[in-house]
């Protein structure tokens, strides 16, 4: 059986963007959501002083991580107008290219740590 994923971003929201960031995530939920069927949660949050915002994602396997991050390249792009990345986790043994994929995306400086030792659990 195939371990799961989760994915959690750490991110700082840019001077003033705060209610920029949340109208565009609002807008690109049901995308995502559509587009991205193995994708089995995303959650966002942001902190009380609307200066940083945190998404966790949940996923069946390595392989739908790395469905999820077709395109981010792009989607990164206009997100970061918003959001600079401040660490990256992942809970998990992902497929070995997908560790640099992400570093690409998040950019130099970010640190990406990986936590592979499952010890078990249960999703509902």
């Amino acid at each position: 059986m195939a371990e799961p994923i989760v994915f959690i971003s750490r991110n700082k929201i840019k001077g003033g963007r705060a209610e920029e960031f949340r109208k565009y995530y609002g807008d690109s939920v049901s995308m995502t959501s559509a587009g991205k069927p193995r994708t089995l949660a995303q959650l966002t949050y942001e902190n009380e002083q609307a200066t940083e915002v945190t998404v966790v994602r949940l996923f069946p396997d390595a392989d739908a991580l790395d469905l999820q991050l077709q395109g981010a390249s792009e989607r990164s792009r206009k997100t970061y107008e918003f959001i600079e990345p401040i660490g990256v986790e992942i809970f998990g043994v992902p497929n070995p290219s997908t560790v640099e994929v992400l570093k690409k995306i998040a950019g130099s400086g970010v640190i990406v740590n990986i936590n592979p030792r499952y010890l078990g659990g249960f999703i509902r």
